[in-house]
């Protein structure tokens, strides 16, 4: 993940637009909160399916990407598992990051 992507990620956290850690993100999805979802690449299968699962049942876009250590230092925090962004500006402008960063992937794999 890029440094700017984990930067945006600190920056929605520190204005309350993120929770962290898979109950927290659970209950985010049940409350519908929710507006993107973050799964870490080291998850457990357990907790990614779970997670990805309730997204899908309730249209929320999920990305499995970044590592459980780098989610946590985003947030200043502990390793995380995965993160919900609550805020709609900012789980778009998070998704336009991770959109971004696809297509320099794609790139760099076309060459």
């Amino acid at each position: 993940m890029k440094k700017e992507t984990l930067n945006m990620i600190g920056l929605a956290k520190r204005a309350g637009g993120v929770m962290s850690g898979s109950y927290l993100v659970e209950q985010a999805l049940h409350k519908r909160k929710a507006k993107l979802v973050l799964i870490a690449e080291d998850a457990s299968d357990n907790t990614k399916k779970q997670i990805y699962n309730q997204c899908q049942y309730r249209g929320v876009p999920a990305v499995i990407i970044g590592l459980k250590a780098e989610l946590g230092h985003a947030l200043g925090q502990a390793e995380r598992s995965c993160l919900a962004v609550c805020d709609d500006n900012l789980a778009s402008a998070v998704n336009r990051k991770l959109s971004e960063e696809e297509g320099m992937k794609r790139d760099l794999q076309g060459v």
